[in-house]
């Protein structure tokens, strides 16, 4: 992925990091919505990421997860009462409404909420302003922007769609092919599964390759495969499964932020240069100023809502030398990036 943010160089490392704008700029607008891609693009955001989900009739919709009743209006609305329903997802009982259980005509009069109403107040002001979004509105959205703003597409939870009948990896190749972006520059995309990348790697899709990887736990493929055996996600960050990565293609692994700071606030580069020697970028999710998302030694009066010394903590992460961070307020990461 590059930008007018990033240098190309032989090295994986660029000269400063891109900022990608976490589910669109969702410190201000509810994430995943419209007005929330919207306002990124008019931040500054070299890119947007958002999460890819399915619905029962095979159209990808953006949100965080497969179950809706935090980030829309579902469980206000009568005629989808009968939707609610308990699913055991990678290892977890979940309840609530799901996107595979509507269809696209139904899920689409669904109105978007914010997540976080307690820590975003302001936010949570525009609860109800818009509609649940697919990935080709935010693709015509990008296709439409005045400058290039790249794609951080997230397959989330391919497995279990996968189980369902759902296969992320078909509908995704066939999405972008029918928009024209299977090969475009400015396409990257990510998974916390390495499987399903490299299935649409196999159905031709280009671009830029990222595995996601967090603190703890194990990639759910790993634990369908491989079940209590599985690699844990912290195994994987070794020499030998970084140069694995990169010869199968891979360009780059995200990471955790809490496992490059700690609680006191420092920060630990040796897995970012160890990445970086395998030939990987680096990123790194997600840079947030609130104080309840910030390190201890981070936090200031005002409790957990209150805006906390986040310009210490974005600085030290991008001075580790990452590629790239994901930041739900891009506009002051971009500035904390350009005092760098």
């Amino acid at each position: 992925m590059t930008s007018p943010a990033s240098s190309t160089t032989d090295s994986p490392r660029a000269a400063t990091p891109l900022v990608i704008a976490h589910r669109g700029a969702s410190g201000y607008r509810p994430e995943h919505g419209e007005a929330a891609y919207r306002l990124a693009v008019e931040l500054g955001a070299d890119a947007i990421e958002p999460d890819l989900v399915a619905t029962r009739d095979g159209v990808l919709v953006l949100r965080h997860e497969n179950e809706v009743s935090g980030t829309t209006d579902v469980a206000d609305r009568p005629e989808f009462a009968d939707r609610r329903t308990t699913k055991e997802i990678e290892g977890r009982v979940v309840e609530g409404w799901f996107t595979e259980d509507f269809t696209w005509p139904e899920l689409s009069t669904l109105r978007v909420r914010e997540r976080l109403p307690q820590l975003r107040p302001g936010s949570a002001a525009h609860d109800g302003e818009g509609r649940v979004q697919r990935l080709s509105d935010l693709l015509a959205i990008l296709d439409g922007a005045e400058r290039p703003v790249g794609l951080v597409a997230e397959v989330k939870r391919a497995t279990w769609f996968a189980s369902i009948g759902l296969p992320l990896d078909e509908l995704l190749a066939a999405e972008l092919a029918a928009a024209g972006w299977t090969d475009d520059p400015r396409l990257t995309v990510e998974s916390f599964e390495q499987t399903v990348l490299g299935q649409l790697r196999e159905r031709g899709v280009g671009g830029r390759q990222v595995y996601l990887l967090e603190k703890a736990g194990a990639a759910a493929d790993l634990v369908a495969r491989d079940g209590s055996a599985a690699t844990p996600y912290v195994d994987q960050l070794d020499e030998a499964s970084l140069a694995g990565f990169a010869a199968a293609g891979l360009h780059g692994v995200s990471l955790d932020k809490s496992t490059l700071v700690a609680p006191d606030g420092t920060t630990e580069s040796r897995v970012v240069d160890r990445a970086h020697a395998a030939g990987l970028e680096v990123f790194t999710w997600t840079l947030r100023i609130e104080n309840h998302f910030l390190a201890k030694a981070n936090r200031q009066a005002g409790g957990k809502a209150a805006t906390g010394d986040y310009e210490s903590e974005f600085q030290a992460l991008m001075e580790l030398g990452v590629d790239g961070v994901f930041a739900d307020q891009p506009d002051l990461a971009i500035a904390v990036r350009d005092g760098l």
